[in-house]
């Protein structure tokens, strides 16, 4: 008689305990998935977008940018961790104040999502769902090679921004602008 294994699914938790061993990964349904190391454009990417997102939510003191992939939970039981590019947490989720070391409990009003050329959309569009499902208010996903944003809300239809079009938040910034080609500079 043969035994089988169930694997042991991790918590959002136990998962941000673990010793980081230098993979880029994200938890998924409580099991760890392990993702590719972007390219320099894409990190320069993520760096122009929190810089000019950043200016103006300090400028207006409205709340904080977070990067580096910090975890956002967006699923509970099993648990789902993902590293968003770019995340906007306005002062109404996050208090000024110091930062615990874990998981806030609250999700980013907006998120930001660079996509790869190796990223699938239906990929892309998976985490769309994960994040709006998780009270994220808009997600925007940048796609390079056309130099537009795709902007996604819970209760909206999708838009497309292109190169010279301006990028607005208004439900989650209002009076924030940019145009998208400033993005790519």
């Amino acid at each position: 008689m043969s035994t089988i294994f169930e694997p042991r699914l991790l918590t959002a938790e136990e998962y941000g305990r673990l010793a980081d061993d230098g993979r880029v990964t994200e938890l998924v349904r409580g099991m760890i998935v392990e993702l590719n190391r972007p390219f320099t454009s894409h990190g320069y990417l993520v760096y122009r977008v929190a810089m000019l997102l950043g200016q103006f939510v300090d400028q207006h003191r409205l709340g904080r940018i977070v990067t580096g992939d910090a975890g956002v939970v967006t699923q509970r039981d099993p648990d789902t961790v993902r590293g968003p590019d770019v995340a906007y947490y306005s002062y109404q989720r996050i208090p000024p104040g110091p930062l615990p070391d874990e998981y806030w409990p609250a999700s980013p009003e907006l998120v930001v999502e660079v996509r790869s050329k190796n990223d699938r959309w239906k990929d892309v569009l998976q985490k769309v769902a994960e994040y709006l499902s998780a009270n994220v208010l808009t997600v925007a996903v940048i796609d390079p090679v056309p130099k537009r944003v795709h902007l996604y809300a819970a209760d909206n239809e999708a838009t497309i921004v292109n190169s010279t079009d301006l990028l607005t938040f208004p439900d989650v910034l209002p009076g924030f602008e940019v145009v998208v080609d400033r993005l790519f500079e």
